[in-house]
């Protein structure tokens, strides 16, 4: 695998990537009992031959650079198959599992972007954050995962607006119906590149490390003097925020403010 097809990968195609490295452990795990039967006459476990192909994977994911929610699929993936199929579960439920955890998860195919759900404490946190605007501001969720976010903000400023944008299939269905009760939110299936940031007096994101640069031109280019850009965890490279705030919860999470 050549560098410019591995970076082409890393970049577009993690899920493809992460693929390949799971079946690369596999081989690799595969050569190791037949070194390990033919040459020490030692037959590993089923389970013990997929906790080894979960620790390859994870590791090889690494070296090729994945984000580090890559790390722990790669590593619980195989040993997870091995776990349940000693149970009598229906067949069924693998492929209906798969393609849940796929629809809720679609943006991590697309755009890089895994379901990441923000905690309480952020949200308390951000609802402070807006508390000095005027009455009737307008705030876009950029990849509102289910809506508790915004459910949340909009319930404590009735007199806002609030949009999510959403292109995970399961996830976009369950935040529509979510805010359908609340005359102020609305979720739109969109792509949050297509999403005019212009008309937002506040734009906040929870997305990964992988889009943060080309938001951040996007942003420059459309947002309004005055309007805010919060990033939940992720920084923008090279470009300082203007306010952080440390929450010391369980993910270290950080909010992180760019006025522009």
């Amino acid at each position: 695998m050549t560098g410019r097809m591995l970076d082409t990968l890393r970049h577009r195609y993690p899920a493809v990537l992460a693929l390949l490295t799971q079946l690369l452990a596999v081989l690799i795990v595969w050569a190791v009992l037949q070194v390990s039967m033919v040459v020490f006459h030692y037959r590993f476990s089923l389970m013990a031959a997929a906790c080894l192909q979960g620790v390859l994977a994870a590791t090889l994911g690494q070296c090729f650079g994945l984000h580090r929610w890559w790390l722990f699929i790669n590593l619980l993936f195989v040993p997870a198959l091995v776990a349940f199929n000693g149970y009598a579960i229906p067949a069924w439920i693998y492929p209906v599992g798969f393609f849940t955890v796929l629809l809720l998860n679609w943006n991590s195919l697309t755009e890089r972007v895994p379901l990441y759900l923000t905690g309480r404490e952020t949200r308390l946190k951000l609802s402070e954050l807006l508390a000095d605007l005027p009455p009737g501001f307008t705030f876009v969720d950029l990849g509102s995962g289910l809506a508790g976010t915004l459910c949340h903000l909009a319930r404590d400023y009735p007199q806002s607006r609030f949009t999510g944008v959403e292109t995970a299939p399961m996830s976009f269905v369950l935040s529509w119906l979510r805010c359908l009760p609340r005359r102020n939110c609305r979720i739109r299936y969109r792509s949050l590149w297509k999403e005019n940031l212009e008309g937002y007096e506040v734009v906040y994101c929870f997305l990964s490390p992988a889009p943060m640069p080309a938001l951040w031109e996007k942003a420059r280019a459309e947002m309004r003097p005055g309007s805010r850009l919060i990033s939940n965890t992720f920084e923008i490279p090279g470009v300082p925020p203007s306010q952080v705030i440390e929450l010391n919860d369980w993910r270290q999470s950080r909010i992180l403010v760019w006025q522009r």
